[in-house]
């Protein structure tokens, strides 16, 4: 049996209608609310955790965006196999099944859970569905700012439990092998699916909305940044090593904006998780935030994804050691020759310099058409060519020459 200590209980979920219904999930046998995340201590390979932490390391970890996604055929294969993107989020057993995939092929530092920033919209009563070659589409958009007032904060167990039973699903697979990540949208990036109605759009909605109405746009903000941070907590709580917060459309403000409508926010859920998962660090990633990465560094947050057009050398120099920087392979590179691959992976590595508090990712997540075989290419180019930038001293010797130098 491919799942194992797993109890069946039952999830409220909303139908078109938005009556109430109830759907079956997969949940391990554990006390609800337990803290199970992994420390470095406890973890078989603890490089990721340790990059972000700015600690020492053999060599730079490396994981992508995406990384279980539409470029993988068993990943597709799994998809077809459930019927939908939504249905491969919903059902514990499968989106573990995902996450695990492309482990299972390389050599990659961490997991990141299976599922979608969206699902906070939808447990909000938005009804979420997956249109194609559209993409993701609210069934109750917000149109008015009445409709801010009648939303609330979802309850992790309650509303999300299928995602919780997802990562403690996973985090038991994973055995320690290597953290596992979970996620969010910020806020902005949440209010501007929830505005607009559907991903592919010209924006003109939500940045009209912040123009007119930016006093209900800030109580939009207020409700999705707690929801954010109680849902983060509860990832957390169920065994994820690490949190990430995906500021997907935070490149389409101005900088007064992006303060306003953005950081704030995003700021304030760094600062709840500190106190409520003070163990659990914090990557926040603005996809076209490159010019405001020293504002972003004094968040609290412990990393900063940066996208590709951004040089990772002047970003450290402008972060100094204040972050640890992840990023920032231009997805399409992936596309080119092998050699083409290795020399951009070298320059990026080399542009980081010596030294910990680099997690190599892509700039942005992983295309579908990208060939697997490629990210073979990349993970193997990391691992060999990022040594010469490390200092490792085992926890061993260190002790024996600290012995050595008190007597």
């Amino acid at each position: 049996m491919w799942l194992s200590a797993v109890r069946f209980g039952t999830l409220q979920t909303r139908d078109k209608s938005q009556r109430i219904t109830r759907k079956k999930f997969a949940e391990p046998l554990r006390q609800v609310g337990s803290v199970e995340t992994m420390t470095n201590r406890t973890l078989k390979n603890d490089r990721f955790l340790r990059a972000i932490r700015r600690q020492p390391v053999r060599q730079t970890p490396i994981w992508i965006m995406r990384q279980a996604g539409r470029y993988l055929p068993e990943y597709r294969e799994a998809r077809k196999q459930a019927g939908s993107f939504l249905t491969l989020c919903q059902t514990p057993e499968l989106a573990c099944k995902v996450t695990l995939q492309p482990l299972e092929r390389y050599a990659l530092d961490a997991a990141i859970i299976f599922s979608d920033i969206l699902v906070i919209p939808d447990a909000m009563g938005l009804g979420l569905t997956m249109v194609e070659s559209i993409g993701p589409v609210f069934e109750n958009p917000i149109t008015r700012t009445d409709d801010i007032r009648r939303l609330g904060v979802p309850d992790p167990e309650s509303d999300l439990g299928y995602v919780l039973a997802a990562v403690r699903t996973t985090v038991d697979h994973l055995a320690g092998s290597v953290p596992l990540i979970g996620f969010s949208g910020s806020p902005w990036t949440l209010a501007v699916y929830m505005i607009e109605g559907r991903s592919k759009t010209d924006f003109s909605k939500i940045l009209s909305f912040a123009e007119s109405n930016p006093k209900e746009l800030h109580e939009l903000l207020r409700i999705l940044s707690r929801s954010v941070s109680v849902y983060l907590t509860a990832k957390a709580k169920a065994g994820a090593s690490a949190l990430m917060i995906f500021d997907t459309w935070g490149g389409l403000l101005t900088t007064r904006q992006y303060q306003e409508f953005s950081l704030q926010f995003m700021t304030r859920i760094v600062k709840e998780l500190a106190h409520s998962v003070p163990d659990t660090p914090v990557i926040l990633f603005t996809k076209g935030g490159g010019k405001w990465l020293e504002s972003m560094a004094q968040s609290g947050c412990h990393a900063i994804g940066i996208d590709w057009t951004t040089d990772i050398g002047e970003a450290r120099s402008r972060v100094g050691d204040s972050v640890a920087l992840q990023g920032n392979l231009n997805p399409d590179s992936l596309k080119n020759s092998d050699r083409e691959i290795e020399n951009e992976t070298a320059g990026i590595l080399a542009a980081f310099g010596r030294g910990s508090g680099h997690i190599f990712n892509l700039g942005h997540g992983i295309k579908p058409e990208i060939d697997p075989a490629k990210v073979s290419v990349l993970v193997h180019a990391v691992q060999d060519m990022s040594r010469r930038y490390h200092e490792w001293v085992p926890t061993s010797v260190k002790r024996r020459a600290d012995y050595s130098s008190k007597r």
